[in-house]
């Protein structure tokens, strides 16, 4: 008989399973619930977008491409920057294609830490970064944020968390899970911190077209920070292409050549069709998005107006598709609120705990869902709530 638990990795086999999922194997078995837990969006991804794709595959594109992505598709990911966010980088050596923005992350990672190494990451945060840096021996450094000041990183918790050993910091704004974001003046002190360190720059900006009433700013676009940045995002939540599994990455092409070579080892190239289909996002998607984000900003609001009303103590989220309400009035932890709201009225919520410690007392809501769903999702959580 073997032994599996002798074979796998302890590092692997001490490593948790996401929070996220938490409670979904449980709400599929309930017929009448309503989940508001993944973070995908409703939309469909636009047909036109689709139609390149299938055309793609009906024309007979269905090898591989370049390790780094079709230079085409480069091409239109390099003029985008360009124009939405002020970023130049140069098609033939600075952009690599992905498997979706997480394959980008998980490069990121394994190209600059080793063990010994610290990564520090903002907290409350996504829940890769934390496992990916301790697979690798890394060890990930949490910074606290605090909705007091819209769960934005300070120049003053940045500074006090820099250590010999630091390797590399997070920047993942538009947040998930807290809907927080960064102005340009706050990446600029951040900027001011790191500058004349050995310091380099992860910037996770998946979320960069889901803001509301400011515009995204990258962090590689301030004076000095290019060369000390990697820029990472992707094609899934702005385009509704979850399923495509397309993301990049972009650096300075010193290190882009160490990127490269792991993806390549790795995964040997991202989806073709998905490349096809990503070309014609990047060209005529524009308003694809704009219609996406307004329909977001509207479910925001409807969410944080009902919250707030309800007595949850609650930041209103500026970017992304979600809201993070404090629920400590009303459960002594997010985990309890999210169990006992499932079980009691059917509703399936993340507990904030799963992106950290720091986010223990609050709870994840998606607005990446109907009207029709929120309406009446909250009516439930009033009922919830009415009881406590």
């Amino acid at each position: 008989m073997v032994d599996y638990s002798k074979l796998i990795s302890p590092v692997v086999a001490s490593t948790p399973p996401s929070g996220i999922r938490k409670y979904f194997g449980v709400a599929e078995t309930m017929p009448n619930a309503i989940s508001l837990g993944v973070g995908e969006p409703d939309f469909i991804t636009p047909k036109h977008i689709m139609q390149a794709g299938i055309d793609s595959l009906l024309n007979g594109k269905t090898q591989y491409s370049h390790n780094a992505g079709l230079l085409e598709l480069r091409r239109e990911i390099s003029k985008y920057l360009e124009r939405r966010f002020e970023l130049s980088y140069a098609p033939e050596n600075e952009i690599i294609v992905t498997v979706g923005g997480s394959e980008a992350i998980d490069l990121c990672i394994r190209a600059f830490l080793q063990p010994g190494d610290e990564f520090l990451i903002p907290e409350p945060c996504f829940v890769c970064y934390d496992p990916l840096t301790s697979i690798t021996g890394a060890k990930p450094v949490s910074i606290k944020t605090v909705k007091e000041n819209n769960f934005k990183l300070t120049a003053d918790a940045l500074r006090a968390a820099i250590t010999p050993k630091t390797k590399l910091l997070l920047l993942s704004y538009p947040s998930n899970p807290t809907g927080g974001i960064m102005t340009r003046e706050d990446l600029e002190a951040i900027a001011e911190v790191v500058r004349g360190t050995n310091i380099f720059v992860i910037t996770d900006e998946i979320y960069a077209e889901l803001t509301y009433g400011r515009k995204h700013v990258s962090f590689a676009s301030l004076p000095g920070m290019r060369e000390r940045t990697i820029v990472v995002s992707g094609f899934s939540k702005a385009y509704a292409m979850t399923g495509w599994r397309l993301g990049y990455c972009c650096a300075p092409k010193e290190i882009m050549n160490y990127l490269v070579l792991l993806h390549q080892y790795a995964l040997m190239c991202a989806p073709t069709p998905s490349q096809y289909a990503g070309i014609e996002a990047m060209r005529n998607g524009e308003d694809d998005v704009k219609y996406m984000c307004e329909k977001y900003d509207e479910r925001r609001r409807f969410l944080y107006k009902r919250l707030t009303e309800l007595g949850f103590d609650c930041f209103e989220p500026e970017g992304a598709f979600y809201i993070f309400p404090d629920v400590s009035m009303f459960a002594k932890d997010g985990d309890e609120f999210a169990e006992k709201l499932l079980q009691e009225q059917e509703v399936a919520v993340v507990g904030g705990g799963a992106f950290g410690k720091s986010g223990s007392n609050h709870i994840r809501i998606s607005y990446a869902y109907s009207m029709e769903q929120l309406r009446e999702a909250m009516d439930r959580i009033e009922k919830f709530v009415s009881k406590k």
